[in-house]
């Protein structure tokens, strides 16, 4: 009997019905907020790629490094990479945000009801930023191999084209997709740090706070939410993914034995050691937490201009409502 009545008393289950126009505005607003945002950090990753696979250069902090590159190549160096990186993460950063948005509202309608989708919401979040981020590696694995032989091995190829057809004919498929595996330990990390976190950073910074509070918030203060949660979120990505993201940048330059690629990525680690691994962290979190939190201020800028619908919200506080 009281079973019954708890089940009466709960709120109404609502799921937005989102369409496919809704989902081309999601893949849009993510394609550009990741090619604007990765293309303007071309010159720290150039710099940080260039930590992890030169040992003259390991110990070096971003500015030194930075430095370095400009002094012997110039400062038109500190943009190798660039047509790789603004395609790759246009196609990755449109799936990656439509998708979580399409798993998230997967995994909430597997839950049944909104106490269930907020009790288990970590595990949601968990689940649909790794299916999306899986999804969305497969598109950038390829132009993530080419970017990083192109910064790795100066006089590799002039461009995004010519440096893909290269890696193409030269090691076919197999030298397209030898990344895919350890981009796949970088990236699911990251996007676990980066939508997980985020989440739950709003979560926080809202759980205070009345309805009222929050309705009459100023632009400047969701400003300033959505910043500080970007840039903690972009920390976490940058942590959980920077050992298998120096891993990824030793096998694209074509270190390690031959072998398997589980086999190869363990020998590298060893190799390493826990300080070869962290190599280049500091101007990672730096590149990562700019990244992540332009990122989610563009996301939200262009769905409004694409009049796009809000996503789906579990937070604890207002449970499966919009954000």
């Amino acid at each position: 009997m009281s079973d019954s009545k708890s089940t009466s008393l709960k709120a109404p289950f609502y799921i937005p019905q989102f369409t496919a126009k809704d989902y081309s505005s999601f893949f849009l607003a993510g394609a550009l907020c990741c090619t604007v945002t990765h293309g303007a950090m071309t010159p720290i990753d150039v710099v940080k790629t260039r930590i992890q696979v030169d040992p003259e250069m390991a110990r070096m902090s971003l500015l030194s490094g930075g430095r370095r590159i400009v002094a012997q190549e110039g400062p038109a160096a500190l943009l190798t990479g660039f047509g790789p990186t603004a395609v790759g993460y246009l196609v990755q950063g449109g799936a990656k945000f439509a998708g979580y948005e399409f798993w998230k509202k997967q995994f909430v309608q597997i839950a049944g009801d909104q106490e269930t989708a907020v009790k288990y919401r970590t595990a949601i979040y968990l689940g649909a930023s790794s299916v999306a981020e899986f999804f969305a590696d497969i598109l950038l694995t390829p132009l993530e191999a080419t970017r990083i032989r192109l910064v790795s091995q100066r006089g590799y190829a002039t461009g995004l084209m010519t440096g893909f057809a290269r890696l193409a004919r030269e090691e076919g498929l197999g030298g397209l997709y030898a990344g895919f595996l350890p981009i796949l330990c970088k990236q699911i990390p990251y996007a676990i740090g980066q939508f997980t976190v985020n989440e739950f950073c709003h979560e926080l910074a809202f759980r205070s706070m009345s309805e009222e509070t929050k309705r009459s918030l100023s632009g400047t203060a969701k400003f300033g939410i959505s910043l500080g949660s970007g840039i903690v979120a972009g920390f976490a990505a940058a942590i959980l993914s920077q050992p298998a993201d120096t891993l990824l940048s030793q096998i694209n330059k074509g270190h390690g034995p031959e072998g398997s690629m589980p086999y190869r990525l363990r020998v590298l680690a060893q190799q390493a050691g826990f300080r070869g691994l962290f190599a280049g962290l500091g101007p990672r979190m730096i590149m990562t937490a700019g990244l992540v939190a332009g990122q989610f201020l563009l996301y939200g800028v262009i769905k409004d201009a694409l009049s796009a619908p809000p996503g789906l919200e579990i937070h604890k506080e207002n449970s499966a409502a919009h954000t």
